[in-house]
């Protein structure tokens, strides 16, 4: 991943902290020197974030060995200033599954907490200087590390979709009706408690801000993503079939291509080596060819040769899906080992459009 940095898998997952994070650690330091506080009382402040954020990185890996439980693997997990994220191949369709998943990341959090109760037991809160007790030391770090464990997992059970509550939600509601709706009712409702983070946020804190506007991208995101792939239920790889398509040798100039994305519609073209299927080229990959290499150049210096293949069976949703997750223009449609043609990102989005036209109109 650009602009972050990596540490060794746990549990085979790659974990990352984005370039951004740095930003709050040099907040930290800046903020608590000019309050006054000592080197060591800052040290022991940044310490306790990086602890914090190790809990948080714990939560994400919640989820992910929930998820691996159903079979779905978890791409890598990036820890930001405002939280992690833990990016799964895909959420679990069936209601049961999504709630043991979305409740695993929480659960873990209280397990924290859990096992800290021992020093909370002993830990002794003076009321009557808060702010003593909330500048971090040796004497008060596991405690407030419990507490805020706590926190973080009652913060992550709002029901703002597409939060962990907000998905504990879209499960319990698909469990009586459709995803779809399902998904608008809890999309609707985290965008409603989101307007309130902002609108909190101008009063109280900034931060807040930050949270509702992500709770309001996300939410839409995904609500699309779940009309979308209802519109391509029961749909077949071979019912967005292309056997139209312009193949090219990998050894012609970047001009032919150039040419040809000029003088028609087609965005993509298939590269071959030897009359075989050998990768595959955008717009984009064709302008960063000229840019690179110039027009004069052969095709295989600027194509994607990562093909997937999808079999004409395969459920067109998966294929959606498949060229979310690979970036790549087009999949390959096979049958018994036989290329039978192509889908590319375009023409799918297309069928996306005339199937949504075709539902409306018998509403």
């Amino acid at each position: 991943m650009k602009r972050a940095l990596s540490f060794p898998k746990i549990a085979g997952i790659n974990i990352y902290i984005h370039w951004t994070f740095s930003i709050l650690i040099i907040w930290i330091i800046y903020s608590n020197l000019r309050a006054g506080l000592t080197a060591m009382q800052v040290g022991w402040s940044v310490i306790f974030i990086l602890s914090l954020f190790l809990c948080v990185t714990l939560h994400e890996l919640g989820h992910a060995l929930a998820a691996r439980r159903y079979g779905i693997l978890t791409k890598d997990i990036t820890l930001y200033p405002i939280g992690g994220v833990a990016r799964l191949e895909k959420m679990p369709e069936k209601p049961q599954q999504e709630l043991i998943v979305a409740l695993a990341g929480p659960a873990v959090n209280f397990l924290i907490t859990l096992l800290l109760i021992p020093v909370l037991l002993n830990f002794t809160w003076d009321i009557d200087d808060n702010a003593k007790v909330l500048i971090i030391g040796p004497t008060n770090f596991l405690p407030m590390l419990g507490i805020l464990n706590v926190w973080l997992a009652l913060f992550n059970l709002i029901p703002a979709f597409p939060m962990d509550g907000g998905r504990v939600l879209r499960a319990l509601l698909a469990m009586r009706m459709d995803r779809v709706k399902a998904t608008q009712i809890a999309a609707g409702i985290g965008k409603l408690l989101a307007f309130g983070f902002v609108v909190t946020g101008f009063y109280l804190n900034p931060f807040l801000i930050f949270i509702g506007l992500f709770i309001i991208l996300g939410a839409n995101a995904e609500e699309q993503m779940v009309k979308t792939q209802a519109l391509l239920v029961d749909l077949k790889a071979k019912d967005a079939l292309m056997t139209n398509y312009l193949v090219l040798d990998k050894l012609l100039p970047i001009s032919h291509a150039v040419k040809l994305l000029l003088d028609g519609q087609a965005k993509s073209f298939l590269i071959t080596e030897n009359n075989q299927p050998y990768g595959v080229i955008s717009s984009n990959d064709i302008v960063r060819g000229i840019k690179e290499f110039g027009e004069e150049d052969t095709l295989d210096h600027i194509t994607q040769t990562n093909l997937t293949y999808v079999d004409t069976d395969a459920p067109l949703s998966d294929v959606f899906s498949e060229l979310k997750k690979s970036k790549s223009p087009m999949v390959l449609v096979t049958s018994h080992g036989q290329l039978m043609g192509i889908i590319d990102a375009e023409n799918l989005a297309e069928l996306i459009l005339v199937n949504d036209a075709r539902k409306s109109a018998h509403i």
